[in-house]
């Protein structure tokens, strides 16, 4: 019989090689040809080991995704930064390896994350993500999220519109 584990926790020391590693995909899978190509290698270059290093030990609130030992995807939040909008948590950052997309794991995630903004106080959240991100649009829509507000991001000198998805 073969089994395989699933498990979410909070991340830990030792996970920052592998968190970098389903960054470094992700994004590449995710913003090729939406973020200049410059750009897109500053931002990926900027968020190696030692900046999740530094996130872990500074005990930012983050989850990672464990599939058969290996890290596979992460998930970044805490409170909303725009407390305009009316939300109390916000999910900054959801990531999978591309090749672990479209099997739940994502689904996993959020819920992990706002169960544990939801038991610090913070029953609704927010998440944004690039308008041109088609599958992240369609995964917030698919989790039940509207969209509350949309504004602009420039990268590389060239504007980008993102979407912001409130969840109640």
């Amino acid at each position: 019989m073969v089994e395989t584990v699933i498990s979410i926790r909070t991340a830990r020391l030792g996970d920052e090689v592998d968190i970098a590693s389903v960054h470094d995909a992700a994004w590449r899978e995710a913003y090729r040809g939406v973020i200049p190509g410059r750009e897109l290698e500053r931002m990926i270059a900027r968020r190696g080991p030692s900046w999740w290093r530094l996130a872990i030990a500074r005990r930012t609130p983050l989850l990672v995704l464990e599939f058969s030992g290996s890290v596979v995807g992460y998930v970044s939040y805490g409170r909303n930064r725009v407390p305009a909008l009316g939300y109390g948590g916000e999910i900054f950052e959801l990531y999978l390896a591309p090749e672990c997309q479209g099997c739940g794991f994502g689904r996993r995630m959020f819920e992990a994350a706002r169960k544990d903004l939801a038991g610090h106080g913070y029953g609704s959240i927010v998440v944004w993500a690039l308008a041109e991100n088609e599958r992240a649009i369609r995964f917030y829509r698919q989790l039940g999220g509207r969209i509350v507000r949309r504004a602009h991001e420039t990268f590389g000198g060239q504007d980008r519109e993102r979407v912001a998805f409130g969840f109640g």
